[in-house]
């Protein structure tokens, strides 16, 4: 408890909390972010499930849709980051901010795997009309990871 007080009492904290609409648009920041991350994700990781693979392959949707889902992270975390700060101890007391936590963890740990797994071995696989299971499995605990992250995001305000 006392590290979030004492990031509640950093200025940066106070500025998000004391200036007006700062926390607003930080808000609707975090929810561009998160479509830019959610949408082009859940995109390539239906591809990984098997969508679309007549029309697109999975290196070419990776290009494609993969530094707008990284763009759209950066933009969520950073905003989702301000916003914590200016009501740490509160968000860290609701029973949704640990479930997010615990899901974006998971989320994490999945790209890794799959970056430093299956897809090292992509050009093997790509033409494939079925993705190997792990690339499939990793599509769908993405998908399944980011739906639970915005769910409890948006719980937090409730619980």
């Amino acid at each position: 408890m006392e590290l979030l007080a004492w990031l509640e009492g950093t200025w940066p904290a106070a500025f998000v909390r004391e200036t007006p609409w700062v926390y607003s648009l930080l808000e609707i920041v975090h929810l561009l972010g998160l479509a830019l991350l959610v949408g082009p994700a859940a995109l390539f990781d239906l591809r990984l499930l098997g969508a679309g693979r007549e029309t697109i392959s999975v290196s070419a949707a990776a290009r494609r849709l993969l530094p707008v889902a990284r763009a759209g992270f950066a933009t969520a975390a950073v905003s989702g980051v301000a916003m914590f700060v200016a009501g740490a101890r509160e968000i860290a007391g609701t029973g949704a901010a640990p479930v997010k936590l615990a899901l974006l963890g998971v989320a994490g740990m999945n790209v890794a795997l799959f970056q430093l797994g299956v897809y090292r071995r992509v050009a093997e696989w790509d033409g494939d009309r079925h993705p190997p299971a792990a690339a499939r499995a990793a599509g769908a605990v993405s998908l399944t990871t980011w739906v639970g992250v915005v769910a409890a995001g948006r719980l937090i305000a409730y619980t």
